[in-house]
């Protein structure tokens, strides 16, 4: 399987920055966040993305569709349209959606989850008409008030399905599906209807820190058997990247080019173990 860094992962470093750490590195692709796209506009970051040579996996993140006023979701659909005109300016066909958490005040979970299928529904003639995937990402359960109220890959797959599979798939992220009891089969659903538009990697360490967004590890320093993980996706039929995505200030906050040799070397560990 081949490998990509996320740019969450190398956060202090510029788009320009952490380009070269891949190319430095051997490793032949890249997903971006917006930010850093933003800082220097996307045809620079085009640019640059263009000069390494680097393939780019994804644009980090769209999505934010369950406010509860008309004008709050209006203005998550004009930045979600932002976002795909980043993505596909980039040269990315498949934007990550994080979906949302409840509204303020709200603890009504269905209709918060309509919400994401109505926001979704609006996104996706835009999306298409400028060749981009709407890939919605499930988060792990802790995140379902404030970031996701799409906790599994079925939920996320029972929106998707919705739409043709050429618009709307799904984000398979180590970290927020590893604990699912029925993994294996969404993951065989998902691969049926050709609905996989992203697999990203990170490890659950414990404890956990104050920010439980932050809670995430190099692979193979936690709990996650990556080696079923990428078994489950390749049989599933996904030929794509393993798009490393890490969140933790400690990684955060060490040598760029240390933690993309790290990212790299535990990749080829987990290929070497697994064949994968």
């Amino acid at each position: 399987m081949k490998l990509s860094l996320n740019q969450a992962t190398v956060k202090r470093l510029t788009l320009a920055e952490a380009a070269e750490g891949c190319v430095r590195a051997g490793i032949p692709a890249i997903g971006l966040w917006r930010d850093r796209v933003q800082e220097i506009g996307i045809e620079a970051a085009a640019k640059i993305v263009r000069a390494s040579g680097l393939e780019v996996t994804s644009l980090c993140r769209g999505g934010f569709m369950t406010a509860a006023s008309a004008a709050d979701r209006a203005a998550a659909l004009a930045d979600n349209k932002q976002a795909v005109l980043e993505a596909a300016g980039v040269g990315t066909d498949v934007l990550i959606l994080v979906v949302g958490g409840l509204p303020s005040g709200s603890k009504d979970l269905p209709a918060a989850r309509g919400a994401v299928a109505e926001g979704v529904a609006d996104l996706v003639p835009f999306a298409a008409e400028h060749g981009v995937k709407l890939a919605i990402e499930p988060l792990h359960p802790m995140f379902c008030a404030d970031r996701a109220v799409v906790s599994t890959l079925g939920q996320a797959l029972d929106i998707a399905e919705a739409f043709p599979a050429e618009q709307v798939g799904v984000v398979v992220d180590t970290y927020h599906v590893w604990w699912d009891p029925q993994l294996e089969a969404s993951i065989a659903r998902a691969g049926k209807g050709n609905r996989i538009l992203s697999y990203q990697e990170c490890d659950w360490v414990v404890p956990l820190p104050a920010d439980m967004l932050l809670g995430r590890g190099h692979v193979g320093d936690g709990h996650i058997d990556f080696a079923r993980m990428r078994s489950l996706v390749t049989a599933a039929g996904w030929t794509g990247y393993a798009e490393v995505e890490i969140f933790n200030q400690e990684i955060w906050d060490a040598d760029g080019d240390r933690t993309i040799a790290t990212v790299r070397s535990r990749h080829e560990a987990v290929s070497a173990a697994s064949g994968l």
